[in-house]
């Protein structure tokens, strides 16, 4: 019997984006334009919160977005209707947006006039985990209606993120929702990460995220390069 040669294509793949993904953070550090990259599930609210988001921000920030989804433009109209630039990147089957599809996105956005890009990853608490974007922060949510029990099934996920928001707070008292196991959860997976309790429905918690955000975005703009 012949020797069997294994090639990791995984790792291959992976270190491959990792290097493309520092080569935008370096390139999106010169430009002064701050990167996140904002992960959940379907139906979590990220659109949602993006308009939310930059509503509350708009008299200091200027935002474009990138909307990455298997087929639809659906979230990309939104943003577009309510007066932002967006672009959208149609994986057509891939489950995760990745730094070189990224940078194709970047390329279409006027950088010059922008102060941060929110990335709509696609919907998936498994292959969006995987991949460096190039974004300086990465953040998830996780709704109510989801469960307490989403940090034991998909720990990379939630270890991979410097903020979790908990979206949809208004369905927390006809819910069976454990909040203290939930937070004990994350901190088993990540000590470092922000929690933030919001409701894009009646907009409570909104102000505590968004100023975090904007905090992360000046720090960012007024860091000297390496």
């Amino acid at each position: 019997m012949t020797d069997i040669r294994l090639i990791d294509v995984k790792e291959d793949i992976l270190a491959d984006n990792n290097s493309r993904a520092e080569e935008i953070r370096s390139f999106l550090k010169k430009k002064s334009v701050f990167l996140l990259n904002l992960m959940s599930s379907p139906g979590s609210g990220k659109t949602s919160l993006i308009l939310r988001t930059t509503a509350a921000l708009k008299n200091s920030l200027r935002f474009g977005v990138i909307e990455g989804d298997i087929e639809s433009i659906v979230d990309a109209e939104k943003i577009s209707k309510a007066g932002m630039p967006a672009v959208q990147l149609r994986t057509g089957g891939l489950c995760h947006l990745d730094a070189s599809m990224i940078g194709l996105a970047l390329d279409e956005l006027d950088l010059e006039n922008l102060d941060a890009v929110i990335i709509e990853n696609v919907g998936n608490l498994v292959c969006p985990a995987e991949f460096d974007t190039g974004a300086v922060k990465s953040v998830m949510i996780l709704s109510i209606p989801e469960g307490d029990d989403k940090p034991l099934k998909y720990p990379l996920m939630f270890s991979v993120c410097d903020a979790v928001i908990i979206n949809k707070m208004d369905y927390l008292s006809g819910s069976d929702f454990d909040m203290p196991a939930f937070c004990a959860r994350i901190r088993n997976l990540n000590h470092n990460a922000e929690i933030f309790e919001v409701s894009c429905k009646t907009g409570a918690g909104i102000e505590s995220w968004s100023n975090w955000l904007a905090e992360k975005v000046n720090q960012w703009k007024s860091a000297p390069s390496n």
